[in-house]
């Protein structure tokens, strides 16, 4: 067991995420297991599920014209268009059935506001609308966290740079994680995770 500051942040590990999914990450499926293996090295574990309603403005049908992943421009600024995914109560927006999920000590569930979308664990993606996640962390006496997941270079790297905005120590295991990498987004997300002061392992 590990520090009883320490969380591990199990970020959308998903079956629409998953191979065979709606927005599915290559090989997502396979870190699964990893996941499983770590819970009981951690005296808190947070698990995130995006959890959009039917219709949600970051869906590229519900914006006439436009295909997955073109851009747009939303109130908060530049907003990829994605493939609905995760939309409340179907099997993609279930977690992946081997991840053990009873040993989280919370679910935080983002995305659910029709007109914004959600990549961190903390803030919506007008940078402004919290989650609750910082304070639930505050309150059980985190100081470090570990996150893994999907996808590297969107929600798992959103995440690790607000944590580390924050002031948590935060650490991303990549091992654990797989990205989309969407025109080089992987390598922008390394770059940008660096320059936060988050770590990088493999």
């Amino acid at each position: 067991m590990r520090n009883a500051d320490e969380a591990l942040i199990v970020i959308d590990v998903q079956n629409d995420f998953c191979p065979g999914g709606a927005l599915a990450v290559a090989e997502g499926d396979q870190i699964v297991s990893l996941i499983n293996a770590m819970l009981p090295d951690f005296a808190v574990k947070v698990f995130t599920q995006d959890w959009h309603p039917a219709g949600h403005s970051s869906f590229a049908t519900s914006h006439e014209g436009k295909a997955p992943f073109e851009m747009t421009e939303m109130p908060y600024g530049p907003q990829v268009l994605w493939p609905d995914h995760c939309v409340q109560g179907t099997d993609g927006a279930a977690f992946h059935p081997d991840l053990l999920t009873d040993p989280a000590d919370m679910v935080i569930r983002k995305g659910f506001r029709p007109q914004i979308d959600s990549y961190s664990a903390f803030f919506e993606n007008d940078q402004t609308t919290p989650t609750g996640l910082e304070g639930y962390l505050r309150t059980r006496g985190i100081t470090k966290l570990t996150m893994v997941g999907l996808a590297t270079d969107f929600c798992v790297a959103y995440s690790a740079i607000d944590g580390a905005k924050l002031g948590f120590d935060v650490t991303v295991l990549e091992t654990a994680c797989r990205a989309i990498d969407l025109d080089g987004s992987l390598a922008a997300a390394r770059d940008n995770m660096r320059a936060a002061g988050v770590k990088l392992e493999a």
